[in-house]
């Protein structure tokens, strides 16, 4: 295991400060800024996978470029393109020669409408199609991914089919990935309440939103909006999955244990020791794996890796630098 260089001042090494700065409004106008400042053209598009299935995102590029590759990046649950981490390493990718694709999952951003069918973490097919599809539009250049948190996950997955599903990707990088569910589900149950809050309020306001949009395939009650983070999943699982029950469907997209040992293509991780969502404990099993380099920071909370006052990030440098380096 590589450890990481990165060394935040004191008064930023904590692992709360640290997320929480992350997703702070400050940060949220320097990415704005940054990328605006960049002077690439960004154009919405939305995907047509198969099976009904549309996926929206956002291609990236710098006029006059001749692309060193592109870079599908994918953002974290209940995230989305427009998400503070997406578009900083977006300016930064940019910044140094790439073209992006900003991928927003199904019910991600603005784009409830697009799909009748709920979101949930083991949509891997839709995701091999979206990237595909992008690698068969944009056939010249060399592909790779980036993902944070639930989408270092897909990131990783989508390493795992590359060769099986012809996926042209050379390299895959996750910051702070999801590798057990379960054990993730049990650390934000036990660890400090804000995370768990969080990520239930934004999970119900999504599904409120899913409900008004197509009332008549969802059709549920206002009290399944409030029940707790477990018992709204199961409840999800058991409607709107095929798994028999929730153990089963965390397995389902898992990357922990011996998994990630089949890689067929080289992924970088970058995870902080500190996380207050991810478990460390996990990444030390990875470690010897052909293909899997782990980078470990003492700080970073959950995709932190805030530098100073200005509130760059190491992480987005991180993905930046890795790729040139392999392109």
């Amino acid at each position: 295991m590589q450890r990481s260089e990165f060394t935040p001042p004191r008064w930023l090494r904590s692992p709360h400060v640290q997320s929480v700065l992350s997703s702070s409004p400050l940060r949220a106008l320097r990415a704005r800024r940054r990328l605006h400042r960049l002077g690439a053209t960004h154009d919405a598009v939305v995907l047509d996978v198969g099976n009904g299935v549309r996926l929206q995102g956002v291609h990236s590029v710098s006029p006059g470029a001749d692309p060193r590759g592109l870079v599908v990046l994918l953002h974290g649950w209940e995230g989305s393109v427009d998400s503070n981490y997406m578009r900083l390493t977006a300016a930064r990718l940019l910044d140094a020669g790439f073209a992006v694709f900003r991928l927003n999952f199904r019910d991600h951003g603005d784009s409830h409408h697009l799909n009748e069918g709920i979101f949930h973490s083991n949509r891997i097919d839709e995701i091999v199609d979206a990237v595909r599809a992008i690698a068969a539009r944009w056939p010249t250049r060399p592909l790779f991914a980036a993902g944070y948190s639930l989408g270092g996950n897909f990131a990783l997955r989508l390493a795992l089919r590359a060769r099986s599903h012809g996926l042209p990707l050379q390299r895959v990088l996750a910051v702070c990935p999801l590798l057990d569910p379960a054990r993730t589900m049990d650390a934000m149950e036990t660890g400090l309440p804000i995370y768990l809050r969080y990520f239930e309020r934004k999970w119900r306001h999504s599904l409120a939103r899913k409900r008004a949009l197509f009332p008549q395939a969802h059709g549920f009650a206002d009290d399944v909006l409030q029940l707790r983070m477990r018992a709204l999943t199961e409840w999800m699982v058991l409607r709107h999955t095929d798994f028999a029950t929730l153990d089963d469907y965390f397995e389902g997209y898992s990357v922990a244990g011996e998994r990630l040992r089949a890689l067929p293509i080289p992924a970088d991780i970058l995870m902080a020791a500190d996380d207050p969502v991810i478990p460390v404990g996990e990444f030390a099993r990875i470690v010897d794996f052909p293909n899997v380099q782990v980078e470990l920071a003492a700080h970073g909370g959950h995709c932190g890796f805030i530098e100073g006052a200005m509130l760059d990030g190491y992480a987005e440098r991180w993905v930046a630098q890795r790729l040139v380096a392999a392109s």
